[in-house]
């Protein structure tokens, strides 16, 4: 054996692991106050410190009795050009004189608070923070009061944070693009390829950030932000990148496929901020589309709060994509578009030049900075001291507790997907399996679990710790790294044959599939495949395959292979991934997660480029579509693929069979052949019925179940083949029933969007779907 081989032999009832949890060491240790040995405490940034400046209660934007728009335009009123251009970029200028202080807006916290962006520190005082699943993994719970739970976490956490001036309040999460292309680098951080599915997370993590303990809509615990606006699912491929990439998109599918997600974060979720981000839309670059921005989300949506740019995308519009002939023209172009916020420093540079050249007026940069203080606002930045405010007890002892790292296993053991399962081979039994060999390149890593847009962990749970927890291990990496150049084979092979039992955990990291990197093909990376096969033929026990990744891998070879009893995928499960892995293998709990998205062969890439933005196939050009609702043809998995170890039923048990849409009397239907109508009909809004599903657990173990509800509607408009209509997430005791409904309504849920992007209900023949149930359901007028 290599030098990466080893046993390892503890008692399964009480493991030993090697970390620590540093909320409970801060909880012991530090309880009231932070003393030296855990570095100084440092104070928050907030304005209006009437403590410390009596004057300061003078000034009406100080004044709370006020209306957060009469505090706006009081402070907009006392500015200078100069100082409201400051307050045109993330690294927000102070103003003495008025007891402001600089203001960092950059922060992030995609699936816990992240040490991304130079708004949020880790030191002494607060070493880590909950890190969970990467939100791939999340979205495969398809549990919405999961994503909630959360997002309520995190904001705890984030201002326990702020109160000892460790973080900011404006978090620049989730990203909720669409996972439309399976070799996109950043598709781990998206719930997923499905507009509802995607939807219902947006809006879900929203409400969990945000929402206000105290009840008042008008407070923000943390402001959110949805990224990154539009159509934006390719970082480089090929020498293209995001920065001079062009998406050219059909009305139709922007408006059914890509826009859902963020309609959902500002409508559903009153989210504080959308970012545009760095490529254009049919040759208008995002952050200076007016219709994109000004239109649509503020005017079509509404949206509460502000608009900011990817980081340095303003900069990017002009001297990489150059957009306007100069700096000041794309300062103007961005603004009056409705930008409200810069990552970066261009509108710093350029707008006051701008102004002077008479593209903006003094006026269009007093609306842009008043979208930004109403935020701060609601997130009472100038409200006072913070530690008299609602969250102002907040502090490090809130952070890492055991209930949030406890939500942290729960959510990964919720999203990882059993797959494959042949002879019920999982899940092991710890008192049957003496030794077990795990393997692989992923089988002992910390930091590949969390993904990217991480934070530092409270603690790590590796699959090879995780295991220890229920018996004896032996480890054999087989690989130096992922990328697998050079497998060792013969020492792999070694350990599987002393064992009872062989786990291979395969797949990628961040050297693999980022930010800035996508895949050129499906394939396991380097000779993972070899490796995998020749264990697998050499392993005298059952053999269970695990694949980490954030995309879809064609692991075709394994699905196939009968020496491979099961296969599992964890995305990137987060701090506690490995505990959640080995909790499902040895049937500690019983796995519910689903896929979030399409599993192709390699075969769909090697034809299909990444720069095509069209959703739905093309026969005249052989174009196949993409994702579960377009494409048609082989699968290595589906959307929705995922076992578990009960049996379960479903039972049809009440649904309409027709649904006749009501339309004014001489409507021009009523004489003419129409094959749909408009969805915003005045009789068809409030149009409603209920599916009455009885959902039965015939197995002997407990265990949560994913109910899918999907339609198919008549092929008109180039509607989806298939589509998600609902989902319910619902745990079952064994030898179980439970009776669910699903509230449908009609014109919206049972409608498609046609070619010129409006909402259209079809006539004529659709179907549902539950599980292997199919449902015919007739609309008529």
């Amino acid at each position: 054996m290599t030098s990466s081989s080893f046993k390892l032999s503890v008692s399964p009832v009480i493991p030993c692991f090697y970390y620590f949890s540093f909320g409970a060491l801060l909880a012991l240790v530090v309880p009231l106050q932070f003393f030296s040995a855990f570095g100084q405490p440092t104070s928050p940034v907030f304005a209006c410190d009437v403590t410390s400046n009596s004057s300061l209660g003078d000034l009406g934007f100080c004044n709370r009795s006020m209306g957060i728009q009469e505090r706006v335009a009081d402070l907009v009123g006392r500015l200078t050009l100069e100082e409201k251009i400051g307050f045109l970029v993330n690294k927000a200028g102070g103003v003495v004189r008025l007891g402001i202080p600089k203001y960092e807006w950059w922060s992030e916290a995609l699936h816990g608070v992240s040490y991304v962006g130079p708004g949020t520190h880790f030191s002494s005082v607060v070493p880590g923070a909950t890190s969970f699943p990467q939100v791939i993994t999340t979205a495969a719970s398809f549990n919405i009061s999961l994503f909630e739970a959360i997002g309520k976490v995190v904001s705890t956490e984030a201002r326990a944070m702020y109160n000892v001036g460790l973080a900011g309040l404006t978090y620049w999460s989730p990203n909720v693009n669409i996972f439309r292309d399976p070799r996109w680098g950043r598709g781990q951080e998206t719930p997923g390829e499905d507009p509802l599915l995607s939807s219902k997370y947006a809006s879900g993590y929203v409400k969990g950030l945000q929402q206000s303990e105290d009840g008042d809509s008008d407070k923000l615990k943390v402001a959110a932000c949805c990224k990154h606006y539009t159509a934006y699912d390719l970082d480089n491929w090929k020498g293209v990148d995001r920065f001079h990439f062009n998406a050219v998109v059909t009305k139709q599918d922007l408006d059914d496929t890509f826009q859902p997600p963020f309609k959902s974060c500002v409508v559903d979720g009153n989210v504080a901020s959308v970012m545009c981000s760095f490529n254009q839309v049919n040759g208008k670059p995002t952050c200076a589309d007016a219709d994109l921005l000004a239109g649509v989300i503020r005017g079509d949506w509404k949206l509460n709060g502000y608009i900011v740019s990817d980081c340095d995308s303003v900069d990017v519009l002009y001297n990489s994509q150059h957009y306007t002939n100069t700096p000041e023209q794309a300062a103007a172009d961005t603004i009056l578009a409705g930008l409200n916020l810069d990552c970066g420093t261009f509108l710093g540079q350029h707008t006051e030049a701008a102004v002077q050249r008479g593209l903006l007026n003094k006026s269009d940069i007093d609306n842009a900075i008043s979208y930004n203080f109403a935020t701060l606002m609601r997130l009472g930045f100038f409200d006072g001291d913070p530690s008299k405010q609602h969250y102002g007890k907040l502090g490090p002892k809130d952070v890492c507790t055991t209930e949030h790292q406890e939500l942290a296993r729960e959510a990964a053991r919720q999203g990882i997907v059993l797959l494959k399962n042949e002879a019920s081979t999982l899940p092991l039994s710890a008192d049957k399996i003496k030794l077990l060999a795990v393997i692989g390149p992923n089988a002992n890593v910390t930091k590949t679990m969390i993904g990217n847009y991480e934070g530092a962990p409270c603690k790590y749970t590796t699959p090879l710790q995780g295991f220890l927890a229920y018996t004896s291990t032996i480890y054999e990496a087989g690989c130096p790294n992922v990328a697998c150049n050079t497998p060792q084979v013969d020492d792999a092979k070694k350990v599987a044959v002393s064992a009872d039992a062989t786990i291979l955990i395969m797949g990628a990291d961040q050297s693999i599939e980022a930010e800035g990197l996508d895949r050129i093909n499906l394939l396991l990376p380097g000779q993972q495949q070899l490796l995998v096969t020749e264990v697998a033929k050499a392993s005298k026990g059952p053999v269970v395959l695990v694949i980490m990744s954030g995309g879809g891998m064609d692991i075709s070879f394994a699905k196939a292979d009968n020496k491979i009893s099961s296969i599992l995928w964890v995305g990137y499960p987060g701090e506690a991934g490995g505990a959640a892995l080995a909790d499902i293998i040895f049937g500690s709990y019983n796995p519910s997660g689903r896929l979030p998205m399409t599993w192709y062969p390699q075969s769909y890439v090697d034809k299909v480029p990444m720069t095509n933005m069209n959703m739905r196939p093309d026969p005249s050009t052989g174009y196949p579509g993409r994702t579960y609702r377009f494409y048609a043809g082989k699968t290595v998995y589906s959307f929705g693929d995922g076992l578990s170890y009960s049996k379960t039923h479903h039972h049809l048990v009440r649904a309409p069979k027709q649904v006749s849409i009501p339309l004014e009397e001489g409507h021009p239907c009523h004489s003419s052949s129409c094959k749909s109508l408009d969805a915003l009909e005045e009789g068809c809004r409030d149009l409603t019925f209920d599916i009455h599903l009885r959902v039965e657990n015939n197995g002997s173990r407990d265990g949560r179940e994913i109910v899918l509800l999907f339609y198919s509607p008549p092929p008109i408009h180039h509607a989806p083949q298939k589509h998600l209509l609902g989902f319910r997430k619902i745990f079952l005791p064994a030898k179980s029933k439970t009776m669910l409904k699903f509230k449908v309504y009609a014109c919206k849920d049972l409608s498609v969007v046609d070619e010129l992007g409006n909402r259209k209900i079809a006539l004529g023949t659709h179907q549902l779907h539950i599980g292997k149930l199919k449902h015919t359901l007739s609309v008529k007028i």
